[in-house]
């Protein structure tokens, strides 16, 4: 497995685990109830942040130990193919979905579920864009 393929899985793991728990609490469970919005909002979005980081932090300080010379190598014509392939294609869900989150959906609801509509908007396109980065180098694309 290439150094690229696995950072696009620490990331795609990491974009999952931190910020899959938080869309859950906010979208099912509603946290808030009587409390205030705001800093419960914004606490939890800011601890799931920390917990995404704390995986990449990790992950690639590992991948930098193991790997050494090959995690300082530049990236190749292949790898830059599936770099560029995923970000159009991440770069088009992202925006599809702000195009909901920022002009249908203000005219429909108000507050944190736009704002939390435009956050899930961004997760989920890098979510994308991570998957499509996995299987290109899955697939062996070459542009």
């Amino acid at each position: 497995m290439a150094y690229r393929e696995k950072l696009a899985w620490i990331e795609l793991i990491g974009m999952v685990l931190a910020y899959g728990p938080y869309f859950i609490a906010v979208g099912i469970v509603d946290p808030v109830g009587a409390r205030d919005t705001t800093l419960t909002y914004v606490g939890l979005f800011a601890a799931a942040t920390v917990v995404r980081l704390l995986i990449l932090g990790g992950g690639w300080l590992t991948l930098r130990i193991r790997l050494g010379a090959e995690a300082r190598a530049q990236p190749d014509e292949r790898e830059r193919a599936i770099a560029g392939r995923s970000a159009t294609i991440g770069y088009y869900v992202l925006l599809s979905l702000m195009l909901w989150a920022a002009v249908i959906l203000p005219l429909l609801e108000s507050g944190w579920k736009v704002a939390n509509s435009g956050l899930a908007a961004i997760v989920i396109a890098e979510i994308v864009r991570h998957a499509v980065t996995v299987v290109g180098y899955r697939r062996s694309w070459h542009g």
